[in-house]
């Protein structure tokens, strides 16, 4: 005898048939593109991606195996990233195998809702300054950010006047070093934290110098 089927039945069969189809056609879709977004990260402010060669891969290897019909991705390079960051989080060091990153909360620099440079702030880029001149870098970037409180277009203004006041001590600091500047304020753009804590947006109120780290090859003496 041949079971009845009923209206529930029918449409449980028709949902397993559903989601088989989305299943077998999300592989081929997997195999035949590319497997990653080649668009820069959320929270890569443009100018700061890996810039490092992506490795050459032979798609005719004999070794590799690919399905009838699929290519390989563009081959990609993800920097593999360190990070230390002090107990309060107040500074963040970010190093790849080729640019350093400085982050410094606002709190540490300046006063609230101001672009006026505290007292201890000297010190603190000083040091920055100091890794700069030892990594031999002639590119700097200082990049301002804010949390998301407040309207975005003051997040914007007063992120690039803190971006500058610190571009303005480094310049000093690194006179006559034949360096560029690239400073730019982002606003709450390329948040590295979640704005729904206070703690969070502490981290996202920074400002970042960046630059590419053994330009003088190793550290050797000019």
């Amino acid at each position: 005898m041949r079971a009845a089927t009923t209206p529930r039945s029918r449409r449980a069969a028709a949902s397993v048939l559903t989601a088989a189809a989305l299943v077998v056609s999300l592989q081929f879709a997997a195999v035949g593109g590319a497997w990653a977004d080649e668009t820069p990260s959320p929270g890569t402010p443009p100018g700061t991606e890996s810039t490092s060669p992506p490795p050459e891969v032979d798609g005719n290897a004999p070794g590799l195996k690919l399905r009838d019909g699929a290519t390989l991705a563009p081959a990609r390079v993800l920097d593999i990233v360190s990070v230390v960051e002090s107990e309060g989080g107040e500074e963040r060091r970010e190093e790849t195998s080729s640019n350093l990153k400085f982050a410094l909360q606002a709190e540490v620099l300046f006063g609230k809702d101001s672009a006026k440079l505290s007292g201890a702030a000297n010190a603190r880029i000083a040091e920055i300054a100091a890794e700069i001149t030892k990594q031999g870098a002639k590119k700097v970037r200082v990049f301002g950010f804010t949390d998301n409180l407040g309207s975005s277009a003051h997040g914007d203004v007063l992120s690039k006047q803190r971006a500058d006041a610190v571009h303005g001590v480094l310049s000093k600091q690194l006179s006559g070093a034949g360096i560029s500047y690239e400073i730019r304020g982002y606003g709450e753009q390329y948040p590295i934290a979640d704005n729904g804590s206070e703690e969070g947006r502490k981290k996202n109120r920074r400002v970042e110098v960046s630059f590419p780290r053994g330009e003088k090859g190793g550290g050797s003496q000019s």
